[in-house]
């Protein structure tokens, strides 16, 4: 595997080692003793499927708060999507700052996303299917999210969203107190 920290310190994309021949390819997609190496969670607790229909569709900015936060890794098995992470770390030089990445079956890159960071993307095609592999537990009362477009951070999107949940766009405008430093 190949991990490339993005411009969010401890995030990273992760790209596969593809050892081809004429029959296709054989890659790992997670190896914990490389995931060791890198300082990276190794222990994840549940893999979730998201299959969005239309492009356009947004999901995000989600989070849990302490001691729920997550850490994820994201992978684009169908379709493509533009994944972005949001740093919440307050103690963080990158505090507030996004960072966004195509995700995609054909590019097979993952996004690295440690606890603190909210995160969300929007589909470019029609059909998009990701996997999620997360190192805690959903809990609902710790669960938080940040609208696409708070006027706090400057979130860059390549295109409009034109499918949200009602729960999505209704989060609240940013406020420290309410999403404090996970």
């Amino acid at each position: 595997m190949i991990f490339t920290e993005t411009p969010l310190s401890g995030a990273y994309i992760i790209e596969l080692e593809k050892r081809g021949d004429e029959r296709g390819f054989f890659a790992r997609a997670f190896c914990q003793r490389e995931f060791e190496e890198h300082g990276l969670v190794t222990g994840f607790v549940q893999i979730n499927n998201s299959l969005s229909a239309e492009v356009g569709t947004l999901r995000g900015m989600h989070y849990q708060l302490a001691p729920y936060a997550e850490t994820k890794i994201v992978r684009t098995i169908r379709g493509s999507l533009y994944d972005v992470i949001l740093d919440l770390r307050t103690d963080s030089p990158t505090f507030g700052k996004s960072f966004g990445q195509e995700l995609s079956a054909n590019n097979r890159k993952m996004m690295y996303v440690p606890k603190g960071f909210a995160h969300g993307f929007i589909t470019l095609e029609n059909d998009t299917e990701a996997f999620y592999f997360v190192d805690e537990f959903y809990a609902p009362e710790h669960e938080r999210g940040i609208r696409y477009n708070d006027s706090e951070f400057d979130i860059k999107w390549p295109i409009q969203p034109t499918v949200l949940s009602e729960k999505d766009l209704n989060h609240p405008d940013f406020d420290r107190t309410l999403h404090h430093s996970v």
